[in-house]
């Protein structure tokens, strides 16, 4: 069994985890595990291998309560994977977006991409001027529905993003 800091930060907290059997054991919550868990099992169903890497780059997004770049998540977890490149973080990465498990959110004068996990519905909302990024918990079905009534699809997600002022620059 090998411990390592990872940076699920949520706060101040730092949650101690380590890589046991392929798996990485942690502090996720229940459902976070659980959501984890999920999205693999439809990974495999669909025929997508499961990786190491792949499921400590699911495993992070999960349990990040912020909205990381790829560089961010390859630094954090370079320690426990140190084969591990950042083009297979992207790669990985670009897989939970294809499957709809990931999300892009760019940000004004940034060149940064950053990654949410879309678990729940919610709205992310970006400051136009510090790039600051927050999720607001929202319900959408009545958006849903009224874009599939309009448009004709079958609307299998939401993604949205709005932009604005935040707090703190509203100050300034």
């Amino acid at each position: 069994m090998i411990y390592f800091e990872t940076c699920y930060n949520r706060g101040n907290e730092s949650i101690k985890s380590y890589w046991k059997g392929g798996n990485i054991v942690n502090a996720l919550h229940r459902h976070e595990e659980e959501r984890v868990e999920e999205v693999l099992q439809n990974l495999r169903a669909k025929g997508i291998r499961i990786t190491d890497t792949r499921r400590a780059v699911l495993s992070y997004l999960v349990a990040s309560h912020e909205h990381p770049s790829a560089e961010k998540i390859y630094r954090d977890l370079l320690p426990q994977f140190p084969s591990m490149s950042l083009a297979t973080v992207y790669n990985n990465i670009k897989v939970l977006i294809d499957e709809g498990v990931v999300s892009e959110i760019k940000v004004r004068n940034d060149t940064t991409t950053y990654f949410d996990f879309m678990g729940h519905d919610h709205l992310n909302v970006v400051c136009e001027k510090c790039g600051r990024i927050a999720d607001v918990d929202i319900e959408v079905p009545d958006l849903r529905e009224e874009a599939a009534s309009q448009s004709g699809y079958q609307i299998t997600k939401t993604q949205m993003t709005v932009y604005g002022i935040c707090p703190d620059c509203q100050k300034q």
